[in-house]
């Protein structure tokens, strides 16, 4: 017969030491998402983030080819720089690059405000409406952010297993259990607050967006149909389960535009 291990106080003292530094470090980074108001934890300074995101930009110029057309280059500064203004972060040092490739239908908002757009994305931009679209919710995504929250999240599910490591072996647990455990934690906090934060991350740039591209002059309409053209247009068909992936459906992601467009056109009439 095994006797039961029965932990002392003082292992539990030992084991309530990490957690009380993880609510500490929780609280102490309690910060709200511009326009949203959303809570946001942001355990790394903006200047740390933009010094990533600038790191970041330079190594992604390093290995990549700028599209070699001028007039595509000026257009997306032109529109890049109204969506700027829109945004009001004077400290962000704002460029706009289009790099040349066909198979890549994408575009990202470094910290910082370096935004780069791939040429294979214009095959569903349209005009520059749609272009309004696609750079105002990447802008969005600095702007409210993401990355220092996306950073925040990895160092508090970090050390949340640390806690929970050390409160295993703190109360005894054996180390083949204390893995298993310990597998189930990532698992858990992968699927159950790094994913889903992400998607509201999302849809939060998805409503940001639409307010700042009706602040620059552009219609906010019109993204409800370039996301309904990239939706339809998308070659992943792959059907992903909505919990498991780190954006919304498509499905979910139109609707979310028509509930938020309301606000938005709101903001653009004001300035008409």
């Amino acid at each position: 017969m095994v006797a039961a291990t029965i932990p002392s106080r003082r292992n539990s003292r030992f084991f309530l030491i990490p957690v009380a530094a993880l609510a500490w470090l929780v609280l102490a980074g309690c910060a709200n998402a511009p326009y949203t108001g959303r809570k946001q934890v942001l355990m790394v300074s903006p200047q740390q983030e933009q010094t990533l995101g600038y790191q970041a930009f330079a190594d992604i110029r390093r290995h990549s080819t700028p599209a070699k057309d001028p007039a595509l280059q000026a257009r997306v500064k032109a529109v890049g720089e109204r969506i700027a203004r829109a945004a009001d972060r004077p400290d962000y040092h704002w460029e706009f690059v289009v790099f040349q490739d066909d198979k890549m239908a994408n575009a990202f908002c470094l910290p910082g405000g370096k935004v780069g757009i791939y040429t294979g994305l214009f095959k569903y931009i349209h005009n520059d409406d749609d272009l309004a679209t696609v750079i105002s919710h990447e802008v969005a995504h600095a702007l409210a952010r993401h990355a220092g929250e996306r950073l925040s999240q990895a160092r508090i599910a970090q050390a949340g297993g640390l806690a929970l490591g050390i409160g295993l072996a703190a109360l005894g647990v054996g180390s083949g259990a204390s893995q298993v455990a310990m597998q189930g934690y990532g698992l858990g906090a992968k699927v159950g607050v790094l994913l889903p934060y992400s998607r509201v991350q999302e849809s939060e740039a998805d409503r940001i967006g639409l307010i700042l591209m009706a602040k620059a002059g552009y219609d906010p309409k019109s993204a409800l149909q370039f996301w309904e053209r990239f939706a339809t247009g998308k070659q992943d068909k792959s059907q992903i389960p909505q919990f498991l992936s780190t954006h919304p459906s498509d499905a979910s992601r139109i609707q979310n535009i028509r509930t938020f467009l309301p606000e938005a056109e709101r903001y653009y009439a004001a300035r008409r």
